[in-house]
């Protein structure tokens, strides 16, 4: 029988991050973060990095492995993050994924195969000079069945396959091969009244508590304002604000209104896959098949301690 690992996925703001710490108190896990912005040192407070404190104990990994000034792919997060899972079974814990990058968590559960292709700094410059838009028609004439199901507004995800995309020629589809793990993968899909609500209060909750600061900081530690701002979302307004070409009005109305869009395109990327167990909600609590099916599976340690949330 395949060990057993958790996934949580959802989008922005949902509450992935407290029902995984939950479940890990619950089922003696340990968590790996799948967020393409987390991974970066110094990207806290507008990442919504998980703090020391709401981790409760909770072992938590790939969080801070690389500086932001650097490139960090899909690749090389799936092997980071098989590493972990296979240190966390080897304690007999439980694995739990957590995050809200499709492409990370695929690259997981699908135990994908990914093409190993170098950095190309001269085209990655001429790339740069343009914008999503463009960028998306590009990808969309040589590599169309990669445009199918990219974030079409994520700049570096979109340079990325374009340069796989060039340096390979002939686009490979991805493939996979059997995953060593029996994955349950939950979803939380709040209301979107709800969610909208919960974008708002987080976004002026991390303004308080110093995210301008946080990325001017950023900045001074030597990352580009242009490596900021392609960043996207809060990065991409914090730059242009602390750059003064928009407004503080301009940058939280945008912030707002693009993590709402960010919001939905996750739901539609995690929607495609039919294996995703959704919750209205962030709790865990009641008599669920897959919280039964998690119970049985676990240590006996665990299930000594398998209290209600």
């Amino acid at each position: 029988m395949k060990p057993l690992g958790l996934v949580i996925v959802g989008p922005t703001a949902s509450g992935k991050s407290a029902l995984a710490v939950k479940l890990a108190k619950k089922f003696d896990g340990e968590i790996i973060s799948a967020d393409s912005r987390q991974v970066y040192r110094g990207m806290n407070l507008s990442s919504g990095k998980i703090t020391k404190r709401e981790m409760r104990g909770v072992p938590h990994y790939l969080l801070d492995v690389v500086n932001p000034k650097q490139q960090f792919s899909v690749a090389q997060y799936q092997k980071l993050a098989n590493k972990k899972i296979a240190e966390i079974l080897k304690r007999g814990k439980l694995p739990i994924i957590c995050g809200g990058t499709g492409f990370y968590i695929q690259s997981i559960v699908d135990n994908l195969i990914l093409p190993e292709v170098a950095p190309n700094k001269k085209l990655r410059a001429e790339l740069g000079k343009k914008n999503t838009e463009q960028l998306f028609a590009i990808l969309k004439k040589i590599d169309p069945e990669r445009a199918k199901n990219i974030d079409a507004k994520n700049p570096r995800r979109l340079i990325r396959a374009i340069e796989i995309a060039m340096a390979l020629e002939k686009v490979p589809k991805l493939s996979n091969i059997e995953c060593p793990l029996n994955f349950i993968q939950i979803g939380i899909n709040p209301p979107p009244k709800v969610l909208q609500k919960k974008i708002y209060l987080r976004l002026f909750a991390r303004i308080r508590a110093g995210m301008v600061a946080e990325a001017r900081l950023l900045h001074k530690n030597g990352v580009s304002w242009k490596r900021l701002e392609s960043f996207g979302l809060e990065y991409k307004y914090l730059a242009l604000h602390l750059q003064k070409k928009i407004t503080r009005e301009k940058m939280l109305t945008g912030i707002e209104r693009d993590s709402w869009l960010y919001a939905k395109r996750q739901l539609t990327w995690f929607k495609r896959d039919q294996r995703i167990i959704w919750l209205r909600a962030s709790g865990a609590s009641g008599n669920k098949p897959w919280l039964r099916k998690l119970a049985s599976r676990v240590s006996p340690t665990s299930r000594s301690r398998n209290k209600s949330l």
